[in-house]
């Protein structure tokens, strides 16, 4: 999967409007939607390895979803583990609230999507 293919999973993730008061789950929902409407197949829940599980793996990119602001520190270590993995070529982060990343981490690029930035009044 090329750089246009990973610019349209970030496409399609910028249409997910995300409440505050939305679970994990209905966001994973909505971003399993978001993907199927722009034509991206994913596997959610794909297993990397043993004890190494992303939520979606688009082709080559994964995709992490946090519902909270995650902890840079703990977020960093965790794509590191992906980053590892063969399958994984490029990662991406959906989550309410931005955290500044590396742009590459193990040699993958890391692109985060902050749905925050999404936000804003919605007219009729």
């Amino acid at each position: 999967m090329g750089e246009e293919a990973a610019a349209r999973i970030v496409r399609a993730l910028l249409t997910v409007r995300c409440g505050a008061s939305d679970s994990e789950e209905a966001l994973h929902a909505q971003v399993a939607q978001a993907l199927a409407e722009a034509g991206v197949e994913a596997v959610h829940e794909a297993r990397l390895a043993p004890r190494c599980r992303i939520d979606f793996l688009a082709g080559d990119v994964g995709v992490e979803i946090k519902k909270r602001r995650p902890e840079r520190g703990r977020l960093i270590a965790q794509l590191g583990r992906y980053a590892a993995c063969a399958q994984v070529v490029q990662l991406v982060v959906v989550a309410p609230r931005g955290v500044d990343l590396p742009a590459r981490i193990g040699g993958k690029r890391v692109t985060m999507v902050a749905l925050e930035r999404l936000w804003g009044i919605s007219l009729p």
